[in-house]
């Protein structure tokens, strides 16, 4: 398992980086879509859709960010806004409830929420090649909260964060975390790799608030998993489960952090 984890990221970190740093702004599209429309492939499954019903959902989805993307469509803000109040508050009173998997129009509508935010805000946070330090800084945010949130919790985890749907995350592992995103920003907001100006304080602010963001997101997915009765979202990635898998955090915080961009900026 360990030997085919590593293989897999040693497959799929430079592909990532390479579209990141080196190719042109439409490629980047298309490959940012393909990503969300493969992790919504593996939500409609869990959803319970039917393998038509899914094919006809992606399709429909497809059409509509080519027709985005040529258009030179954005996402209104008010649009933002309800991505907010999602992630922000639904979310998190989902997992306090432990809501059961929707159905009906509010699964296809969550699906949407989740990955066409998530596929506008990897275009709009990377406009041009000059962009992308500042995307993958926040992209880092995310690695950075879950690897050592991960090392903490094994050292120190006591009190279980959400014994419900993740046995294995703690309050200490969260709390180690969220301390080193705050070492982590502070190496951000010096070398100017944010894509808006704010203070130092106000960068720890946001790296905090984005920290409990990523939290969410994967609390989020691991509880559509156990609602559906599965362990991984697919396994199409040797070692590491599905796409939504290892994205589950990004959808959270690229979709929370280009919200605030575009409210707030």
């Amino acid at each position: 398992m360990l030997k085919q984890r590593i293989i897999t990221a040693l497959v799929l970190l430079p592909l990532m980086l390479g579209m990141l740093f080196y190719t042109s702004d439409g490629l980047w599209a298309a490959f940012s879509g393909l990503i969300a429309l493969v992790a919504l492939w593996e939500y409609g499954r869990m959803a319970g859709f039917t393998p038509t019903q899914n094919n006809h959902y992606l399709a429909a989805t497809a059409v509509f960010g080519l027709v985005a993307y040529l258009g030179g469509w954005a996402l209104p803000s008010l649009v933002w806004l309800v991505v907010l109040a999602f992630w922000l508050v639904l979310a998190p009173m989902w997992l306090l409830s432990k809501w059961a998997l929707p159905s009906g129009w509010q699964a296809y509508a969550v699906g949407w929420l989740l990955m066409v935010s998530f596929w506008f805000a990897l275009v709009m946070l990377r406009p041009d090649v000059d962009a992308a330090v500042s995307l993958l800084a926040v992209m880092g945010l995310v690695w950075v909260a879950d690897i050592f949130a991960y090392f903490c919790g094994k050292a120190f985890g006591k009190r279980k964060l959400a014994p419900a749907i993740s046995p294995g995350k703690s309050w200490e592992g969260a709390l180690g975390g969220a301390l080193c995103v705050a070492i982590y920003m502070t190496l951000v907001w010096n070398a100017g790799w944010l894509a808006f100006e704010v203070s130092w304080f106000g960068a720890i602010i946001v790296g905090l608030l984005l920290t409990v963001v990523s939290i969410v997101g994967d609390l989020l997915e691991s509880w559509l998993k156990r609602s559906a009765g599965i362990k991984d979202s697919s396994d199409l990635l040797p070692g590491h489960g599905g796409v939504f898998d290892r994205v589950d955090s990004l959808i959270a915080v690229l979709s929370v952090y280009a919200a605030m961009m575009t409210v707030f900026a």
